[in-house]
């Protein structure tokens, strides 16, 4: 027993010192089944979108983070700015989908009041906020996201989008409210290279419950 607490001690011990201890990142489970949010978004792709592409960037974050951790116990500076790019690109995939997947639902809902009202002011309606918002998604070059933003500063919404997988608030100061995946692998199987088909099927799974608890947290 006392073997068992000293090497119980020294384990804590050893963890303190290196950045404290720290729980691993794991992959949130979808709110609905993979097939849910058929016909807008198929059954396959979800599946794969949410096992195999979430899955790698919560994988991945957590080996970059144990790298940091052993970095800054060692005082390797250079490995604690290598490891940079890895930690901002799977750490924002794990934002950005753990945002997403509450951003979807198979059930219909309607924007809160509150955001009813602030996309009118900002947008002047919902039909303009919804072109506007896939002007930005479908401009994106490459890989990225567009997102409906909180700016705390001016207190308006604001559309964006960020390249790769880069965070909306992290990189922008945002707070993300809806988020809209446009890497392919988000809807190449089913829309191939008609990316605005696949925005504009989108608003039709949006939930905007989710989106409207959001904001009335951003403040």
């Amino acid at each position: 027993m006392l073997a068992v607490r000293g090497a119980l001690f020294s384990t804590a011990k050893n963890c303190s010192a290196v950045l404290g201890c720290r729980s691993k990142h794991t992959l949130p489970d979808l709110p609905y089944d993979f097939g849910a949010l058929e016909p807008v978004i198929c059954r396959e792709i979800m599946e794969l979108h949410h096992q195999k592409h979430h899955n790698a960037y919560v994988t991945n974050l957590n080996a970059a983070e144990e790298q940091l951790q052993d970095a800054v116990a060692k005082k390797d500076v250079s490995k604690i700015i290598q490891l940079g790019n890895a930690i901002k690109f799977n750490g924002g995939g794990h934002i950005n989908h753990s945002i997403f997947w509450k951003n979807l639902s198979p059930d219909r809902s309607d924007p809160s009041a509150e955001l009813q009202k602030a996309l009118n002011r900002d947008f002047q309606s919902m039909e303009n906020f919804k072109k506007e918002m896939k002007a930005a998604a479908v401009a994106v070059q490459g890989s990225g996201w567009a997102w409906l933003g909180y700016n705390k500063k001016t207190k308006l919404l604001q559309i964006a989008a960020c390249p790769n997988q880069d965070p909306l608030e992290a990189t922008t100061g945002l707070v993300p409210l809806l988020g809209i995946d446009v890497w392919e692998h988000a809807y190449y199987l089913q829309y191939k290279n008609l990316r605005p088909n696949y925005v504009d099927a989108v608003f039709d799974v949006v939930n905007w419950k989710d989106v409207s608890e959001r904001l009335a947290k951003a403040h």
